[in-house]
C-alpha cells in the first residue's frame, strides 16, 4: 500500500502523542472522525502501525546509564548467530541487539543504575552469551539527541 499525504499526517502525529483521542487526530489531520479511524485501523492492519508504548524516563526508572557493547563473535556460522541472538534475548537490561556490518558482529544498546550495575550486568549475562570472542563496551556521557519517530 501507498501512503497519501494524509496517511502520512496521521503517522507523524500519532508518533508525537500515540494516546491522542481520535477526535484530536481527526482535527489534527483535517478529516472526518470516522475516516479517520477507517485509516487508522487500516494502518494498523497493513503493519505501518506496529503498536503502542508507553516511553518511560530512564532515570526515574532508575536506570540512567547507557552503554553500548561491541561484541565480535568468534565465527559467523549460523548456529552461533542464533545461540548467541537466542541468549541476548533473555537478558532484561539490554534493549537493543544490531546485528552489524563492519568491526564488530552486533551492537548492544545496555542500561543500568551506574558503573557497578553494569559490572554486574557483564559479569552475570554479557561473559556468559555464547562464541564471544571479545566485547568492548562504551559508556554514553549524555544523551544529545533521541527521538523514536521515523521520518514519514
Amino acid at each position: 500500500m501507498d501512503l497519501d499525504t494524509i496517511d502520512r499526517k496521521i503517522l507523524t502525529a500519532l508518533q508525537r502523542k500515540g494516546r491522542m483521542s481520535n477526535a484530536d487526530l481527526s482535527e489534527a489531520v483535517h478529516l472526518s472522525a470516522s475516516a479517520c479511524h477507517r485509516r487508522v485501523q487500516r494502518l494498523e492492519a497493513e503493519g505501518f502501525i506496529d503498536g503502542y508504548v508507553a516511553l518511560l524516563d530512564t532515570r526515574k526508572m532508575g536506570v540512567p546509564t547507557t552503554v553500548f557493547v561491541e561484541i565480535t563473535l568468534q565465527q559467523q556460522a549460523d548456529e552461533v548467530l542464533d545461540a548467541f541472538e537466542k541468549a541476548v534475548r533473555r537478558i532484561p537490561d539490554v534493549l537493543e541487539c544490531h546485528l552489524m556490518a563492519g568491526a564488530a558482529d552486533y551492537l548492544l544498546k545496555v542500561v543500568a543504575e551506574d558503573t557497578e550495575d553494569f559490572a554486574r550486568i557483564h559479569r552475570q549475562y554479557l561473559t556468559r552469551l555464547p562464541g564471544v570472542a571479545q566485547m568492548q563496551s562504551s559508556f554514553a556521557l549524555r544523551t544529545v539527541f533521541k527521538t523514536t519517530a521515523l521520518p514519514v
